[in-house]
């Protein structure tokens, strides 16, 4: 492997001796739903395999439950919730007290977009002052609110797949994959967030500087995906990357994990967890290869 391969992406954050959880950030997750809880449970998994010390999942009360016995690792913080079992606005003033001793915030995965949810969605986003990983529900809440996003006093990073963007942009799908480049940078630049438009070659760009994936194959096409993704992210921004640097380091690992999870499974088989328990293998030849670069 070359150092040309890396030229764009920096290294994984540094671990010191006399480190503990605190400084390895705090991660708090706004995901999941009745029917939707295994969104939450991905995104937080992945965030304590990507190297986050502490991860709190914000759920709605009735899956407390099962949201600790499936996350022996995470702490839980349950929440008020709607008759359909999401999170309601009666939630609200909890979660921006949490998102206050977090390193980043993710919000979106498994969650509905319509009613109390979505708007809890819509008004915490300027709330919420710590970097924010969007995904999932959490466009929808947004709809054309593109400066939604220039009221906040932390930065943005958002994840959609090309059916996302198109809702973003006001355009078809097809038409957001026929133009993936420029409508990335142009939303980018607009809204100012960091944008990862998913697909094949997933893009990365500030607005300014453009970063086009090679990593991951098709075996990812695989519901709960993105989830992981934004769980990997999350743990780069608490960990002390830049927005722009954590995103496309974890478009990468997150791209190579799953490589990993089709050499060994075959890419029909896959799914998402298979690519959480690839990802410390990614880290650990990321970290060996950059070195053996240098």
């Amino acid at each position: 492997m070359t150092e040309s391969r890396f030229s764009q992406l920096p290294p994984l954050p540094e671990r010191k001796p006399e480190m503990h959880k605190g400084d390895c950030g705090r991660i708090l997750i706004i995901a999941g739903s009745a029917g939707m809880t295994g969104a939450g449970v991905l995104a937080s998994k992945s965030a304590l395999r990507a190297g986050a010390g502490v991860v709190l999942w914000a759920i709605p009360k009735s899956l407390n439950l099962v949201a600790e016995s499936l996350t022996t690792e995470v702490m839980s913080l349950p929440l008020p919730e709607t008759p359909s079992g999401s999170p309601s606005m009666s939630a609200r003033e909890i979660l921006v007290e949490a998102a206050r001793e977090a390193d980043c915030v993710v919000m979106g995965p498994g969650l509905p977009v319509a009613g109390d949810t979505g708007e809890l969605m819509r008004l915490l986003i300027p709330e919420i002052y710590a970097p924010l990983v969007l995904d999932g529900g959490a466009f929808s809440a947004i709809g054309d609110e593109v400066l939604i996003f220039r009221k906040r006093q932390g930065p943005t990073i958002i994840t959609p797949h090309p059916g996302e963007m198109g809702h973003l942009t006001h355009k078809p799908s097809a038409e957001v994959q026929k133009n993936r480049r420029e409508l990335a940078v142009k939303y980018a630049s607009l809204s100012g967030t960091v944008v990862a438009l998913k697909g094949a070659e997933t893009i990365v760009t500030d607005g300014k500087e453009v970063y086009l994936n090679h990593s991951g194959n098709p075996g990812m096409a695989t519901a709960g995906s993105g989830d992981v993704l934004v769980g990997v992210i999350a743990a780069l921004v608490g960990q002390g990357l830049k927005t722009l640097e954590a995103t496309k380091l974890g478009v990468y690992l997150h791209g190579r994990a799953g490589d990993h999870a089709a050499a060994e499974l075959g890419q029909h088989s896959m799914i998402a967890s298979d690519i959480i328990a690839h990802l410390p293998s990614s880290f650990v030849e990321y970290s060996q290869e950059r070195s053996n670069s240098d």
